[in-house]
């Protein structure tokens, strides 16, 4: 076994010396292992991130709650007299026990525990922590606005407000951060002690501010916790004769403990033949063994006692269940209907799988009995019976998997739910499979770990979908709906069909259904095939995605950038200067491009498309650009369109496709042909130099960009396949040139509405530019806005636009105020009748 310790250790033998050998007449146990003399502590990222946000949102609420934290300071000074009595200490000499006792006394205790790298480490994060306090202190001065300073500092008599962090408490708590545990180091205990009353006295007697307390104390846990994840932290996780003693406070006398170690996934017939090379008793690195530590990525270890029966230890280290804690809150916190509780300590995880496990046992289910439970220093050992012989579901050949197993994997399902368990976490590495000597199939459902007991519907009928997607990967789609039809009753059947999305998966799962592309669309077909009347419309069951918080993010920073930068009184006197009848024709034009768009769908459309309803549905797209990112609105809705009237999703995702590349076409060759046939075009007069000047500079970044290797074969990546889902349709297209004709004009329609809606927008303000400029600066604006995640290119139109009209020779504050109109004609104010149109639509079935 590659990379690891195997040595023969007593129960009382120290791991740093591994492998070694016990005294002869010890109580000898073989332990093969890999241990980790350090770890990165996921709970130190957790902090840092925590911390940041922390000193942030006290700098807010100092400008914000001034008032509020000013009163507090003065109503805690109130006590100082008091104080004063009860104190026998001075403040002097308390603060110098602060300043001078604790570093020594810390430094002390950890030489003596010989820990000599804790102490650099702790000297590093106190060095770290001065530095952030002192550079706090700095920008707070030089950058920080008058309420932010006034917050943040204290008033004394004579010299007015002044600002305080201080610095010291920022070191010292990075120091004792980074030092170890208060429930473990006695002198950091009382250093954190007497840190927080001398504080507290500092604060109370006016020394500093309540916001400048904080702030330290956050900054210096801040360094104190990048230092612990930048070096890691000492592993206080069981390993060697600790893991012993574990295993032997659960009930167990073990004569060897081997490491099941971590392998790629192997196909089937692979793990076979693996699996064959010996018998599955004979290694650690059995199937079965592999399966558990693929399914939850804990530790897995063989365990043999003396009456030689083979056991699996999985180990649950107090590390790694931060980031289980966030990942169960933020699953629950995004899916609708599922309870947020979670397990907030190591012993609460084992309880926790614990009952599950003896649940699941008692309601019926074939899974590996817990036969123990023992703990260590910062881990927990579950003793469970070994399930051999027998594959998971992901080693399992093809061939194998049949209609049998496939219904008793069914089976143990529905005597969980049954008992009002669900697992929560179904992959291919849960299910393990045998035959008995008679050939009959076996299933057997482990990890139970993010179970849960007594749940709602809700939490039933995601367990059905995970194993409806499980099947469907290793025998296909319909085959993976029949069984569910023969298993699971017609109620059950219809209620999964909106669920079927890859929210409702586990990471693994839904990974492998992604390479798997369009499976989740062809298990909703064979559903409709198998039941007509049930609905497989996608229900929405995330509260919000990644890609909504993203957008969110973006366009609260684009409207902050806005407001705080916009003169609005030069907006509204240029707005009452503007002519209200080059305003009318703008939104005139800007509602006319919906016509366009509806042409255009209705020419390439493979059904008929009453032109009303195309028009409307992109009357609907501006309503929608509210929530979307320029450009993918109407698409989607056009989409939707499509299937709703009997078109295949591949046909309809070519329509929109034909539609979109189409459009950016027209755009290109109407610039052209208004550079040549006008008479400010190119063969009279060429482009302001400003425009050339950044198309020139656009061309170069793009050439330069498409150098790069990587980035050129993610071009060809994306660019190819959308070519070759467009050109079938196109070629269809270009034997019906009427159609093709009249979607042109569609987009004509479309693009120079817009392009003589913005020269409308400059000339209600008085200022005139050729209809080439114009059209420049509107497809590069419209261009970078679609580059921007914000709903309809917000904040990233505006400032293209206002940019392209300031190079083209516009004065910087009509530039603006333009592109404020054009916006609002174009944008803002459709969006109200776009809602109408949505509206519509709805009630006509259309979307």
């Amino acid at each position: 076994m590659s990379n690891s310790s195997i040595g023969s250790v007593g129960a009382g033998a120290d791991l740093s010396d591994a492998p070694r050998t016990a005294p002869a007449g010890s109580d000898l146990v073989d332990v093969v292992d890999t241990p980790e003399v350090r770890v990165r502590h996921p709970r130190a990222l957790v902090w840092m991130i925590g911390c940041a946000l922390g000193v942030a949102g006290v700098l807010i609420l100092s400008v914000v709650a001034h008032g509020t934290t000013e009163g507090v300071t003065e109503d805690v000074r109130g006590f100082n007299d008091l104080l004063a009595d009860i104190l026998f200490v001075p403040v002097a000499v308390l603060q110098g026990l602060v300043s001078m006792f604790a570093p020594v006394a810390v430094m002390i205790e950890l030489a003596v525990r010989r820990l000599g790298r804790q102490i650099v480490e702790s000297i590093v994060g106190a060095a770290l922590g001065l530095v952030l306090g002192v550079l706090a202190t700095v920008l707070l001065r030089q950058l920080g606005s008058d309420e932010l300073v006034r917050g943040m500092s204290v008033w004394e008599s004579g010299t007015g407000y002044v600002l305080t962090i201080p610095e010291y408490a920022v070191a010292l708590t990075a120091m004792l951060t980074v030092a170890g545990p208060a429930t473990r180091r006695r002198t950091v205990r009382i250093s954190w002690n007497l840190m927080f009353a001398a504080l507290l006295i500092v604060l109370i007697t006016g020394q500093v501010s309540l916001p400048g307390v904080l702030v330290a104390l956050l900054l210096g846990r801040l360094a104190g916790s990048s230092v612990q994840y930048v070096s890691g932290t000492r592993s206080e996780r069981a390993y060697g004769p600790d893991l012993v003693t574990a295993v032997r406070r659960a009930g167990f006398v073990p004569t060897s403990l081997a490491r099941v170690q971590a392998q790629p996934v192997q196909t089937g017939d692979e793990a076979t033949a693996s699996a064959g090379a010996g018998t599955p008793d004979a290694t650690p690195d059995d199937p079965v063994a592999l399966a558990l530590s693929r399914a939850d990525g804990n530790r897995v270890y063989a365990l043999y006692c003396d009456d030689g029966v083979r056991r699996d230890v999985v180990v649950l280290d107090g590390d790694r269940q931060v980031v289980g804690l966030i990942t169960r809150l933020w699953r629950a916190l995004r899916l609708r209907g599922i309870e947020g509780r979670a397990a907030i300590s190591l012993k609460a995880v084992a309880e926790r799988t614990a009952l599950l496990s003896y649940a699941a046992t008692a309601a019926g289910v074939r899974t590996p009995r817990l036969l123990g439970i023992g703990e260590f220093g910062d881990s927990i050992a579950l003793v469970l019976e070994h399930a051999s012989p027998a594959l998971s579901l992901r080693d399992l050949p093809d061939d194998d998997v049949d209609d049998g197993l496939i219904a008793e994997a069914w089976e143990q399902l529905g005597r969980a739910h049954a008992a009002g368990l669900t697992h929560r976490a179904l992959t291919q590495d849960v299910l393990l499979t045998h035959r008995d000597p008679d050939g009959d199939p076996h299933v057997w459902v482990t990890g139970w770990e993010q179970g849960d007991i007594a749940s709602p519907p809700l939490s039933r009928r995601l367990d059905l979908v995970q194993m409806l997607a499980l099947i469907g990967l290793r025998v296909g789609p319909r085959r993976a709906v029949a069984s569910a039809v023969r298993a699971l009753p017609d109620a059950d059947i219809a209620a999964i069909g909106p669920l079927i999305q890859s929210i409702a998966l586990p990471r693994t799962t839904r990974e492998e259904v992604r390479r798997a592309k369009g499976l989740l669309g062809e298990l909703r077909g064979a559903l409709v095939e198998r039941l007509p009347e049930a609905s497989v419309q996608p229900q929405r069951i995330s509260r919000f995605s990644a890609r909504t918080v993203l957008t969110t993010t973006l366009m609260i920073i684009a409207v902050a950038v806005i407001v705080t930068t916009i003169n609005f009184n030069e907006i509204t006197q240029a707005v009452r200067e503007a002519n209200p009848w080059w305003i009318a024709v703008a939104f005139a034009l800007a509602l006319l491009t919906w016509f366009g768009a509806g042409l255009t769908l209705v020419a390439f459309s493979p059904v008929r498309v009453p032109i009303g309803r195309a028009t409307c549905t992109a009357a609907a797209g501006s309503f929608v650009a509210l929530a979307a990112p320029a450009g993918i609105g109407p698409a989607a809705l056009n989409l939707r369109l499509l299937t709703q009237r009997g078109v295949s999703m591949s046909m309809a995702v070519a329509t929109v496709a034909l539609v979109q590349v189409s459009q950016f076409v027209v755009t290109v060759l109407l610039l052209v042909a208004l550079s040549i046939f006008t008479g400010s075009g190119a063969l009279v007069e060429l482009p302001s130099p400003a425009v050339l000047i950044t198309l020139a500079g656009i061309g170069a970044v793009v050439v330069a960009t498409l150098l790069v290797p990587p980035v050129r074969r993610w071009g060809m990546g994306y660019i190819g396949p959308r070519l070759r889902q467009v050109w079938p349709r196109l070629a269809q297209m270009l034997s019906h040139p009427g159609r093709l004709a009249l979607g042109v004009a569609g987009n004509l329609i479309m693009t120079l509405g817009y392009i003589i809606a913005l020269w409308c927008c400059l000339a209600a303000f008085g200022q005139s530019l050729s209809l080439v400029d114009i059209a420049l600066v509107n497809l590069v604006g419209n261009a970078l806005g679609a580059l921007i995640p914000t709903p309809g290119g917000l904040g990233g139109v505006e400032g293209a636009l206002t940019a392209g009209l300031t190079a083209a020779g516009v004065p910087a504050t009509i530039a603006f105020s333009a592109t404020i109109l054009y916006r609002l004609c174009t944008y803002w104010g459709r969006v109200p009748l776009g809602w109408v149109a949505m509206k519509y639509l709805e009630r006509k079935g259309d979307l």
